[in-house]
């Protein structure tokens, strides 16, 4: 078996849900994947941009989760920021099937399990 892949998740806080259910389709023994997830589960008190930072830095690549709430989540877009700055591939889906928000300068893709799996197997 291959080693696993180091995956950051951005993602809106409202969207924690989505996040939880990313992580819990990649520990399904059928799954085409299967991943470490380093994204933040609770929010930093102090220097969160550092400690966040050395996360993507350990990661092989970042999913971002795109929804209406990434709009105004200055936290997702800076972790997104940070991952173009320390050169890792990014992944932008649609959070749910029903919202297709756009965000300048992201290119997102609907959630689909071959998608995802063909990303992580890039990284």
């Amino acid at each position: 078996m291959e080693a696993k892949k180091v995956v950051f998740v951005a993602f809106a806080i409202e969207d924690e849900g989505q996040r939880n259910l990313l992580k819990g389709q990649s520990l399904h023994t059928q799954s085409p994947f299967e991943y470490i997830d380093m994204s933040v589960k609770e929010a930093y008190e102090t220097d969160w941009k550092d400690k966040v930072r050395t996360r993507i830095r350990r990661s092989d690549g970042v999913i971002a989760l795109i929804s209406k709430d990434s709009l105004s989540s200055s936290g997702q877009k800076w972790e997104m920021k940070c991952a173009e700055e320390e050169d890792k591939l990014v992944l932008s889906i649609w959070a749910y099937s029903n919202d297709r928000t756009v965000l300048p300068g992201v290119t997102a893709k609907p959630w689909a399990w071959d998608t995802i799996a063909n990303f992580i197997d890039k990284l």
